[in-house]
């Protein structure tokens, strides 16, 4: 369909006011604005050193950010951290025993 003034073809109208037309989105579309991702924001965690970081993965051998994450939710504790990697999770190849 086409106007005689060019306006744009409305794909939907809805109950606010706001409209979506077809030569707008093919617009952006062929920009490739929606191609590019947005920046990946690099997570931060103030209280965690690097030092720390690099004693867990080598002592324990595992990723770098499952150490990140430990120190982070102790606190920058690195003994309270290693303690939390190596104790067992409750359930996780540990049963309770239902005798006294």
């Amino acid at each position: 369909m086409s106007y005689a003034r060019g306006e744009a073809d409305v794909i939907a109208g809805f109950a606010d006011g706001h409209s979506y037309s077809k030569n707008k989105m093919d617009e952006i579309l062929r920009s490739g604005a929606l191609d590019k991702l947005p920046p990946r924001q690099k997570e931060h965690h103030p209280h965690v050193k690097r030092e720390d970081v690099e004693l867990i993965v080598h002592e324990l051998e595992i990723p770098k950010s499952q150490a990140e994450k430990a120190l982070h939710e102790a606190g920058g504790d690195v003994s309270k951290a290693l303690k939390a990697l190596i104790t067992p999770k409750e359930g996780f190849g540990t049963e309770k025993s239902s005798r006294k």
